[in-house]
């Protein structure tokens, strides 16, 4: 028989990585990681009113929605199988003040919001934020008591307000104001209030980060931000102090931890599940969701497989699942396939 090895066999030593890439149905048996419908939590901004779908002008796609309006996203997203919604208030400026004394409202707008779609949709988890930047008349996540964000004082509002939105129904609290002890605090808080299967999710490394633009003028805080928030965000260059902190978390109680943003600490995801084996998100934040939909717009990228792309980089990295605000957009693709 006559010998047809290759060079290319000798240099490789028969090895051919493209084997396993040859068809179709090859590259589906070896692939590695996936993206489905259960990886997705869908990020909603909630005004006050009723009727209210308004576009935000930054995040092309994506809307403020009253609460009525809220609901029938919910229903949407729960019909194509997305596991939960995570919902962000952008209250009246009037109701906004130094302290922001509004989270402490039993019936404030992001309770309603709650109470509304778990009574609706009560196969959906909703997930909410305790940081007071929604609240608060100078944009900070904490109270701002001269020049500086007191951390203790944070600490004990937040732990209240996470009571009132488990009692609201919340199913999992995720606070990301990034203030020292509160995981700690509010599990203590919640435990007390018999929440004990209200669930953490900590923004264990949330990074002063320039992405968060168009998220700050879907929550109407960009032009009231007084300074920045280096002084309790994490430094992006840092890395090890970012595991240090969310092993903090993960001794004060936390269940899951999250990064934020997602694609720049993409190292960040990995570094965390390797050290903790815990349920670990990435947020896909709003300057992120904003550069694939310009570009795409543009003409400048396939937008539709950049976002596939970049989902799919999460779930490489060590993510259990993505806050997106492309889920929806997402979960339709899914649907097809």
């Amino acid at each position: 028989m006559q010998d047809k090895t290759h060079l290319v066999d000798d240099i490789t030593g028969h090895r051919r990585m493209r084997r396993n890439r040859k068809a179709d149905w090859t590259r589906r048996l070896v692939q590695e990681n996936r993206l489905t419908v259960d990886d997705l939590i869908w990020p909603i901004f909630i005004v006050p009113g009723s009727g209210i779908i308004d576009p935000i002008p930054a995040m092309p796609g994506v809307n403020r929605m009253s609460i009525d309006k809220a609901v029938e996203a919910a229903r949407e997203a729960a019909g194509f199988g997305i596991p939960a919604l995570a919902t962000f208030p952008n209250i009246e400026m009037e109701l906004r003040d130094e302290t922001g004394s509004n989270s402490l409202e039993a019936n404030n707008l992001i309770n309603q919001a709650t109470a509304a779609i778990k009574k609706a949709v009560p196969n959906i988890g909703v997930i909410t934020d305790v940081a007071l930047d929604p609240f608060t008349s100078h944009g900070h996540d904490g109270i701002l008591r001269d020049g500086e964000i007191v951390n203790d004082e944070t600490v004990d509002q937040v732990a209240r307000a996470a009571v009132m939105q488990a009692d609201a129904g919340a199913d999992i609290i995720a606070p990301s104001e990034m203030m020292d002890g509160r995981i700690g605090a509010i599990r203590m808080a919640l435990d007390a209030a018999g929440h004990q299967s209200v669930g953490i999710m900590s923004y264990a490394t949330k990074f002063a980060s320039a992405f968060y633009g168009p998220y700050r003028e879907a929550i109407s805080t960009g032009g009231l931000l007084k300074g920045d928030k280096k002084t309790y965000y994490i430094d992006p260059a840092n890395g090890t102090e970012a595991i240090r902190d969310a092993a903090l978390d993960v001794e004060e109680g936390a269940d899951m931890l999250m990064v934020k943003p997602g694609l720049p600490y993409l190292d960040i995801c990995w570094r965390m599940k390797e050290a903790f084996g815990l349920p670990t998100f990435a947020y896909q934040v709003s300057g992120e969701y904003t550069q694939i939909k310009a570009a795409a717009m543009n003409g400048w990228i396939d937008g539709e497989r950049a976002m596939l792309e970049t989902l799919l980089s999460f779930k490489r990295a060590g993510c259990d699942g993505i806050l997106t605000y492309f889920a929806i957009e997402v979960a339709k693709i899914l649907a097809k396939r």
